[in-house]
């Protein structure tokens, strides 16, 4: 086994060399996952370095809303916090300082998203929540470090992890649509318990987020029933 299967890097970032070591990892452990990376090309998690602090609010911008909705209120907030001062149109700290509350929620923010996003901003403005320490975190300690910050639970973390930072090796078992993925693909649609899907993602290790990449990449191609 190569070093890098067995001990993945702790880089926010996946290069092309790597994530073909990767596939080929995950196609000569489970045959679904060959026919998967076939069918939808090379992963996308870790292509490029992503701003922390923009995944986290755009994280909680996002939460229990459609694509689409979502993508509409990231853009109005952007306009009302950016005026096309930031680098690349990332959010930043002093964004959420300084903008009134008012202005989140015409931009069509809940009451708590608001009051999270200030309250995230004020925290890692102030050096009480940093980014770098939690780089230096192992997957469990991070996802609690995450999930103590206002608005983001365990959920939310594992997806800041995977997609902000490129964690390797994580497997959201909350996810309905890799709890969707893992029954149709492996047990015709029926539903498994959580033991019987642990068990059957223990074969992606260590890689079970570019695994999870492509369960999603299945149900999004799939037919929908109804």
């Amino acid at each position: 086994m190569s070093a890098t299967l067995s001990k993945p890097a702790r880089k926010s970032t996946i290069s092309a060399t790597e994530l073909a070591e990767i596939e080929r990892h995950l196609s000569r452990r489970c045959a679904v996952m060959k026919r998967l990376i076939k069918t939808h090309g090379s992963c996308t998690i870790g292509r490029s370095r992503r701003d922390p602090f923009h995944v986290l609010c755009t994280s909680i911008i996002s939460q229990q809303l459609s694509v689409k909705a979502a993508d509409t209120i990231q853009a109005r907030v952007a306009t009302a916090v950016l005026a096309g001062a930031a680098e690349k149109g990332w959010f930043m700290p002093a964004h959420f300082i300084e903008v009134e509350f008012d202005l989140l929620r015409s931009a069509g923010l809940s009451n708590a998203k608001a009051k999270w996003l200030i309250a995230i901003a004020q925290k890692v403005h102030s050096g009480e929540f940093s980014f770098e320490k939690l780089r230096k975190l192992d997957d469990e300690a991070a996802i609690e470090a995450l999930d103590a910050l206002p608005g983001i639970g365990r959920w939310t973390a594992e997806m800041y992890l995977m997609f902000a930072l490129a964690r390797r090796d994580l497997f959201a078992l909350d996810d309905v649509g890799l709890r969707n993925g893992v029954n149709r693909l492996f047990n015709d649609g029926a539903k498994l318990d959580d033991a019987a899907t642990l068990a059957i993602a223990e074969r992606w290790r260590p890689y079970r987020s570019i695994a999870s990449w492509y369960l999603w990449r299945a149900m999004e191609a799939a037919p929908k029933v109804g």
